[in-house]
This record gives C-alpha cells, structure tokens and sequence, in this order.
C-alpha cells in the first residue's frame, strides 16, 4: 500500500537538505516543534494543510510543488507495485486496481 505521509516526509526531507537547512533551522522558521517535524519526515506523523503550509513557507518551497513531487512520488510506487488505470464506461472516470 502506498502511503501519502511517508512519501509526503520524504519529499519534505529531500528539500530540507537540497536547502542545506537543518531541522532545528526548519523547526525555529516554521514554529513547530523539532520532534514532530522529525516524525513527519519519517511518515509517522499526518501534516495538517496549516502545517504544511507552514513548512513549505520555512523552505521557501510553494505547496504546489511539494504535492506535485508528492504526486509524482505516489504514481511512481502505484507503478511499481503493479497498479493499474482500468477505464470504465464514458465519463465516469477511472478505476484503479491490482493487476494480479
């Protein structure tokens, strides 16, 4: 199962460190706790919107560019596990499921 907050933390940490900040440094911008941000980067903790709004002002990062690169993430782990875009009837969109 892919899972959004892990691949959320790992697009947060990635960024951290291509800014060369620390966490204490993210932590003191951001006025959130050191710990939790830690627990976010690892996919322990869920982000709220107001606290990822917040991190991604500490990182100089727009929201829009954390959750595309979040998205991007997600469809590379769907591929790899073998999900599949199965169309369904006209306008109704799509389905995903397994392929096995």
């Amino acid at each position: 199962m892919v899972l959004f907050r892990r691949l959320l933390g790992d697009v947060l940490r990635d960024l951290r460190m291509q800014r060369g900040l620390t966490l204490r440094e993210v932590s003191a911008e951001a006025r959130v706790s050191l710990g939790y941000i830690s627990e976010i980067e690892r996919g322990q903790k869920e982000a709220s919107s107001e606290l990822l709004a917040s991190l991604c002002a500490a990182l100089d990062a727009p929201l829009s560019d954390v959750l595309r690169d979040v998205s991007d993430a997600v469809a590379l782990e769907e591929a790899a596990a073998g999900l599949v875009r199965i169309p369904v009837a006209a306008g109704a969109g799509e389905v995903v499921t397994s392929a096995a």
